[in-house]
């Protein structure tokens, strides 16, 4: 049995797929994060690691990412109105790809694992300070710079 004309609710549009709409993000981050990794990849290829050595590689990979990060925020949001996936492929995506907790973890153990604990709590320490030192920094020059320029 049906529901009178007067019960039915109404009929609107039809209702768009939740994958429908997020799946232009979900391909641009899928892009970005696999541009990324692969600079991040190449970048430990050409600055090997020795057993027990300092993540060198590893290390200025985060700095110089969260540095980008910083820049690429002041500028998507105060100067530049980006299309709504250039934050996701950019942000999320290419930093995303290209900075690395996981391999960040890993070092760590890798290091206390060759009987180096002291050097694996300094990298812990130097890298969370200058992965946000760099983002301050990168963010405050950044909006200098626009002030300065503007007329």
């Amino acid at each position: 049995m049906t529901a009178p004309e007067s019960v039915r609710a109404p009929a609107g549009p039809p209702r768009q797929s939740v994958w429908r709409g997020q799946a232009p993000v979900v391909a641009v981050v899928a892009l970005g994060g696999a541009l990324g990794a692969t600079a991040r990849y190449a970048l430990s290829l050409r600055w090997p690691v020795p057993p027990g050595g300092f993540p060198w590689a590893t290390f200025w990979t985060n700095v110089v990412g969260c540095a980008v990060i910083g820049v690429f925020m002041v500028v998507i949001t105060d100067v530049w109105a980006a299309h709504r996936l250039v934050r996701p492929f950019f942000g999320t995506g290419v930093l995303g790809g290209f900075t690395t907790f996981s391999t960040y973890a890993v070092d760590i153990q890798k290091l206390v694992d060759h009987g180096r604990p002291a050097t694996g709590l300094a990298y812990l320490a130097a890298t969370l300070l200058a992965a946000l030192t760099a983002v301050w920094l990168a963010s405050t020059t950044a909006r200098r710079v626009l002030k300065w320029r503007q007329p």
